[in-house]
């Protein structure tokens, strides 16, 4: 097998195990969360989460004590819970996940146990 074949077989999986792997809803759009970044501090995080459950309108409720996304107590996963639903609230008017560089966006689902996080298509 040639170097260009070896190469266009490679490229070829690729593109079909971005496919396989990569979630999908039916219409065609792939499945996107908001979480908080590994890398930011968790104060920047703090203040982002607190706007988010503040003025940006995030539903931050199941992240309450003795709710179901309560657990694991950290602000990090406290983070990642507020700023996807704010971002699944308002991604269709506009809203990003961005979060002053505090956030990302993930195709794997963060759900944990009894914590469902929302996805809206």
């Amino acid at each position: 097998m040639s170097s260009r074949s070896t190469r266009l077989t490679i490229l070829h999986l690729s593109v079909l195990l971005a496919f396989i792997v990569a979630p999908r809803r039916s219409e065609g759009q792939f499945e996107e969360w908001c979480i908080a970044d590994e890398q930011v501090p968790d104060d920047e995080l703090q203040r982002a989460l607190d706007w988010a459950c503040g003025k940006g309108g995030a539903d931050c409720g199941d992240i309450q004590v003795k709710r179901p996304c309560f657990y694991p107590n950290t602000v990090r996963d406290h983070a990642s819970y507020a700023f996807n639903s704010y971002y699944q609230k308002f991604k269709h008017k506009g809203a990003s996940c961005f979060f002053n560089s505090a956030a990302m966006v993930t195709a794997l689902d963060p759900s944990h146990g009894s914590c469902k996080f929302e996805y809206v298509p």
